[in-house]
């Protein structure tokens, strides 16, 4: 950030500071709130957690063998299809560590890990094809499988306190991501010409089916992906390793992510990333991540204003949040839209965590985000700031798709140690709007706030390092 952006900011927040000095009696009803918070008895009325019949079956009656060497994956599919064809059912994964390819999911399917099973996912691409219908980062393609893959899906289930270990690396997936100059001159692959190419073909609404990556390409598969389905529950599991994206629902609905833990600091290795999907319950999991804990998506660009489905109605709670870029973040692929996000009773703590709530996007993703609400969180350390709207990521002002940020509310939010409390990044032509922050104190903050087009921004019993801050315009 330039400093004299910095000067703008800071001399349109004392001047509206100075203005509401002593003047409380005008402060906006920190209450009112309430109504919207109730919106999540609705939201969850809608989430159906998956019912399965009471048929198991065991993946070792099926040839797995749970040595870390045996190839299982043929057992792994055979046991699911066995189940598939007796309506459905819980598939055990037993103690023992069971390598693997990819595992495709079939409706009314409960893939269980026991307490001491692992699924080791095998470090052969080739065991992730043929490609499947998926998306690389906003973007549809035919590509590698996902790790754990279904499409069109009903009634789907991975539970248990067992391990998924994606097996990723420096020598195999995570070698393709960009290195740079340096990385091409050594002769190491990586992800940028196809990246681009995707891109090109998402802007010339080439036809999904024509965009074939997989081999001899660089997009790395997500871990868990649900592609058009409903109803999925994830709960318990432990997620390592993973080749980028962990758990990536997309056009789906009805999704609960109870009790999940994931570690995987690998590039790109968001936590959670629903992309266009309604009615979402996140509750009691753990990110300890290479990118952002949970990032909210709904398309990048062309193939997100095709579809035009925001990510909606999303309930995240008691959840804690490590190692990242973001512990809640909309965007960047944000071009369908957010709506109704509730976040509340949340911690989120590390030198390595650089925002608690953040919103990116630019002119050329576009996309409205409204109605975003965190509640009762606490923020020990970040390095950039605990709020950051920014219109500016990437590639910055440089589309014609002006996106639109407005009504985002934190009440009852303390905070330790961050640059900023509040950074606010919006467009002359679409300033943001109607941001409230109530009851909140923020300490340990180096710069305060930034605010650069930004309108009706009320603070309301805020603490700046112990010092009173009330805005409101």
């Amino acid at each position: 950030m330039k400093k004299g952006l910095f000067f703008l900011g800071m001399m349109v927040v004392i001047g509206l500071a100075e203005s509401c000095k002593n003047n409380n009696s005008n402060n906006k009803n920190t209450n009112n709130n309430n109504n919207a918070w109730e919106y999540q008895h609705e939201i969850l009325a809608q989430i159906k957690v998956p019912i399965f019949p009471e048929n198991r079956v065991i993946v070792t009656d099926f040839g797995a063998v749970g040595d870390s060497i045996t190839d299982c994956t043929q057992a792994i599919k055979n046991a699911i299809e066995k189940c598939a064809s007796q309506g459905g059912g819980t598939v055990i994964v037993p103690k023992g560590v069971f390598l693997t390819g990819a595992i495709h999911f079939k409706n009314n399917i409960n893939l269980h890990l026991e307490n001491g099973a692992t699924l080791l996912f095998s470090k052969d691409y080739s065991h992730y094809l043929p490609v499947v219908k998926t998306r690389f980062e906003g973007n549809d393609c035919m590509n590698y499988s996902p790790f754990i893959y279904g499409y069109g899906l009903e009634n789907v289930a991975i539970t248990g306190l067992g391990i998924l270990d994606g097996n990723a690396g420096n020598e195999t997936w995570w070698l393709w991501k960009a290195h740079g100059d340096n990385g091409l001159e050594q002769g190491i692959p990586d992800q940028r010409a196809d990246r681009d190419s995707l891109l090109k073909m998402s802007d010339a609404h080439l036809p999904i089916e024509e965009r074939v990556f997989g081999e001899g390409h660089y997009l790395r598969p997500n871990f868990i992906q649900f592609h058009t389905s409903k109803n999925i529950l994830i709960e318990g599991i432990t997620i390592v390793r993973s080749p980028m994206w962990e758990i990536h629902p997309i056009l789906s609905e009805n999704i609960i992510i109870r009790g999940v833990k994931i570690i995987s600091h690998g590039p790109n290795n968001d936590g959670f990333d629903p992309e266009s999907c309604k009615n979402i319950l996140v509750e009691d999991c753990f990110f300890d991540t290479g990118d952002d804990c949970i990032a909210i998506k709904s398309g990048r660009e062309e193939d997100g204003r095709r579809d035009s489905v925001p990510s909606e109605n999303i309930i995240v709670r008691n959840c804690q949040m490590k190692d990242g870029h973001g512990g809640v973040v909309i965007g960047s692929e944000i071009s369908g839209g957010c709506r109704n996000v509730f976040v509340e009773n949340c911690k989120m703590d590390s030198p390595n965590l650089d925002r608690a709530l953040r919103i990116k996007t630019n002119s050329l993703r576009g996309g409205l985000v409204e109605n975003i609400y965190m509640r009762n969180c606490e923020i020990g350390e970040v390095k950039q700031a605990v709020l950051l709207i920014n219109f500016y990521y990437e590639q910055g002002d440089a589309g014609t798709h002006t996106p639109i940020v407005r009504n985002v509310y934190l009440d009852n939010i303390t905070s330790k140690k961050s640059k900023y409390a509040v950074y606010l990044r919006g467009y002359e032509r679409s300033p943001i709007k109607n941001i409230q922050i109530n009851n909140s104190q923020f300490n340990g903050v180096k710069q305060e706030v930034f605010i650069e087009h930004a309108v009706d921004i009320t603070f309301n019993y805020v603490t700046i390092n112990n010092k009173a801050y009330n805005l409101d315009n």
